[in-house]
């Protein structure tokens, strides 16, 4: 009997550059709603003469689902549908909402006088995109060999840069020319297209494309499944509360406070202070990202991998610190717009190789047992230090001016700088590799005590 078109492709396992491709398209996906709901409309608002405070509380709110992952992240390593992959049913589940949920907001009737219908919509595309992102990084954590996480984050929140600064331009340009409708709509099929991916990609060979179809669970991801709600949180516990993982996750929470802090800013600081349309805030946006994700996915990961984590890191936040204090003290250049076209373009790329270094570093301080688990947690944690950042924009603006604000980010950059030079990864992963023969040892124990039940036999 021959095979299918589809049986013959290889699994994600197997094959590094159809690994490389279907992380890059699915995280694209993700950074098509998040340009438009974050970036394009933020700006749109300004331009129609919503007030910052509103404004950040909208943004605020549709980041909330993102700190809720960790409450997610757990369903994943616990339950699943292992004859179809570890994660590819639940990365199937949250293409699927994040393309319906996003599809619906089309149809919000005069949103910039429906806030809150807006808010709502907002939180949900959020909430379903949270299940594909968890997803997407558990997979890449259990299939993605180390030396390849590094270029593979690089790929990834390149593609994930590309998709927003995409869904900006092209987002701000629908809603002018034509309606809100037709931007949210148009993009919504693209997120359906990219729904192919999960769909026909395997994670693993011999697995099921479909339930219906032929297949059965792989002996990794049966060996890494866990099956009690006990052996989660006893495994995340023991992992996350070794020092590095304390450590990360505060530096994390630091900057991603001061990163949500000016990426709120600048589409409400543009436009009310430096008098850029929506349409200028948006074609600048867009331009910088394209620059930023196109190095962070050629530059940011090899840098990574030459230079390491942590001294890469390092680099990048010296510079965004200095680039922040040029932009707070050199004000009476604001008006000149390659001045402000640099620094808009110099915050961007150095944002997205410090967020791609993140990455790389908590998939790398994760237990490969509990990997959604574990990396969500940083990721909430740093999704909760966003929407903080983007909350305080209305008190700190009441009381301070532009400049200040601004430079506000500069004192959570430091804190992480700081945290960041006791990161030592030999150390955590011999731990991690001594909590992995512990849990081995006992699954070996509870196989040996388990009862042995004879079958009767008739005389």
């Amino acid at each position: 009997m021959k095979k299918s078109l589809i049986s013959r492709f290889p699994a994600l396992s197997e094959n590094a550059v159809l690994r490389y491709l279907a992380f890059s398209a699915l995280y694209f996906a993700q950074g098509v709603p998040e340009g438009l709901l974050l970036f394009g409309l933020p700006a749109w608002m300004a331009m129609n003469g919503l007030s910052p405070a509103e404004i950040g509380s909208y943004v605020a709110i549709t980041l909330i689902p993102w700190s809720f992952k960790i409450l997610a992240a757990p369903l994943m390593d616990r339950f699943t549908f292992l004859p179809m992959g570890r994660r590819r049913p639940w990365i199937i589940f949250g293409q699927f909402g994040l393309m319906a949920s996003f599809l619906s907001m089309a149809f919000i009737p005069d949103p910039l006088n429906n806030l809150t219908m807006l808010m709502v919509a907002g939180f949900t595309v959020s909430l379903f995109t949270i299940f594909q992102d968890i997803a997407v990084d558990g997979m890449a954590i259990d299939i993605l060999p180390v030396d390849q996480q590094a270029r593979a984050n690089g790929l990834m929140w390149g593609s994930k840069t590309l998709g927003i600064s995409a869904s900006v331009a092209a987002g701000t340009y629908i809603i002018n020319a034509y309606s809100f409708f037709y931007a949210v709509a148009s993009f919504s099929s693209i997120i359906l297209l990219i729904m192919l991916v999960p769909v026909f990609l395997r994670e693993r060979p011999g697995e099921k494309i479909m339930p219906w179809t032929k297949g059965e669970a792989s002996e990794v991801s049966n060996k890494l499944q866990l099956h009690s709600w006990k052996a989660i949180l006893k495994s995340l516990y023991q992992v996350f509360f070794l020092r590095v993982s304390i450590i990360m996750g505060v530096a994390v929470f630091s900057y991603s406070i001061g990163r949500g802090l000016i990426r709120a800013i600048l589409p409400v600081f543009t436009v009310l202070e430096l008098g850029w349309t929506d349409t200028l805030y948006s074609q600048i946006f867009a331009t910088t990202n394209l620059i930023s994700g196109i190095l962070g996915m050629f530059v940011a990961g090899a840098l990574i991998d030459f230079f390491g984590k942590i001294r890469m890191m390092t680099i990048y936040l010296i510079c965004l610190i200095a680039l922040i204090s040029v932009m707070t003290f050199m004000k009476d250049y604001w008006q000149y717009d390659v001045f402000t076209y640099g620094l808009f373009a110099g915050f961007f790329i150095l944002d997205t190789f410090i967020t791609i270094a993140i990455f790389a570093t908590a998939m790398q301080l994760c237990w490969k047992r509990i990997s959604a688990t574990q990396f969500t947690l940083f990721m909430a944690i740093a999704n909760l230090g966003l929407a903080t950042g983007a909350k305080i924009l209305g008190p700190l603006r009441e009381v301070l001016p532009w400049e200040y604000v601004i430079f506000t980010f500069t004192g959570f950059a430091v804190v992480m700088l700081v945290l960041i030079r006791h990161i030592h990864f030999d150390n955590h992963l011999m731990k991690v590799t001594r909590l992995e023969a512990l849990q081995l040892a006992d699954d070996d124990k509870a196989v040996l005590l388990a009862p042995v039940i004879i079958p009767a036999t008739s005389e």
